[in-house]
């Protein structure tokens, strides 16, 4: 391309507060870096430009009717269901994600949180820095029960790039592995596949790595936690809307199972009127799973370099068809 390419950033915030740099990205055209953006002023903010890169921003059929220029959309993310890619299709637009680039901190995360659940080793943090060891009659104070992991089962639904890696630390723990996956044949590491339904009744830990689809949504619901162990745990690093929450809250206050750790809701930002809101057992971080500064500046890495790929005619990391061609 020989003309300069006008770049609009909408929502950097999502990626950066400062401590990862959006220089080179913004090096490669004229640019211009919007923290957050509403959704109904995106197509207002991006204008005339040619290029957008978002996180979560809705580009839809509206936006792309108002924005004739655009035909190029880069993502600072993996998924990309914010985008109509039939409207960038009709367009001879481009849509380019980030695929792959949060393994090693998704499955770090999984374990922080599986941790957190068997060794309780934060409440006993809070419980020594409250002054409970001080002057304690014995050498130890174990009050709360904790748990190995070793001899455990833990039950994968996906066994991606995250997912094969969680079986990885898994299998160092000394866990069982089984898998629920899409692609069984795939799966060349040994580990066992069975059905989605033998999963959730064998394994300890059930712990979701896989897309959210239409054929997927709210696959962990009432009727399959109740095919679940009374003493599971349920970890959810992938998509909130994998889990019909008002099932969950409900097993959780019956004790169908014993707890969940989220890390993605379906409404996100969280909602007051979240139904796993305070819920007994139920630990949720705020969608951080994919964000160590290491992650991020990879991350960002892989967005300049699609962005550059675009630029020289030869896009990269393409997830709609037109935009391949």
């Amino acid at each position: 391309m020989s003309k300069t390419i006008k770049l609009t950033i909408l929502d950097s915030e999502t990626v950066t507060k400062g401590d990862v740099s959006l220089d080179g990205i913004a090096a490669l055209a004229e640019s211009r870096v919007f923290g957050y953006t509403p959704n109904e002023k995106v197509a207002e903010v991006i204008g005339d430009s040619d290029a957008v890169i978002c996180n979560k921003c809705l580009i839809t059929e509206d936006v792309f009717a108002a924005c004739p220029d655009l035909k190029y959309v880069g993502l600072f993310a993996t998924g990309y269901n914010n985008v109509d890619l039939e409207a960038a299709d009709r367009r001879g637009a481009a849509v380019c994600n980030v695929p792959a680039y949060s393994t090693y901190a998704v499955a770090q995360h999984t374990f922080a949180l599986i941790l957190d659940h068997y060794s309780r080793a934060a409440e006993y943090e809070k419980d020594t820095a409250d002054g409970g060891w001080i002057d304690y009659k014995l050498f130890s104070r174990f009050y709360m029960p904790t748990f190995e992991l070793y001899g455990r089962t833990i039950g994968i639904v996906g066994y991606g790039d995250i997912g094969s890696r969680v079986g990885a630390i898994a299998r160092a723990f000394g866990m069982n592995v089984l898998t629920y996956t899409r692609t069984p044949a795939r799966v060349t590491d040994g580990t066992e596949t069975v059905s989605f339904e033998e999963l959730l009744r064998r394994s300890d830990i059930v712990s979701l790595h896989c897309p959210l689809t239409a054929d997927n949504e709210k696959m962990i619901n009432a009727e399959t936690l109740r095919l679940m162990k009374p003493d599971a745990l349920l970890v959810n690093t992938a998509r909130g809307g994998l889990i019909d929450e008002a099932a969950l809250a409900e097993a959780l206050d019956k004790g169908v199972i014993a707890a969940a750790k989220l890390d993605c809701l379906t409404l996100e930002p969280m909602r007051a009127d979240c139904p796993l809101y305070g819920v007994k057992n139920c630990g949720i971080t705020p969608h951080i799973a994919w964000a160590p500064i290491e992650t991020r500046v990879r991350l960002l890495r892989e967005v300049e370099e699609n962005l550059r790929a675009w630029i020289n005619g030869a896009p990269r990391n393409v997830v709609n068809l037109k935009g391949k061609e």
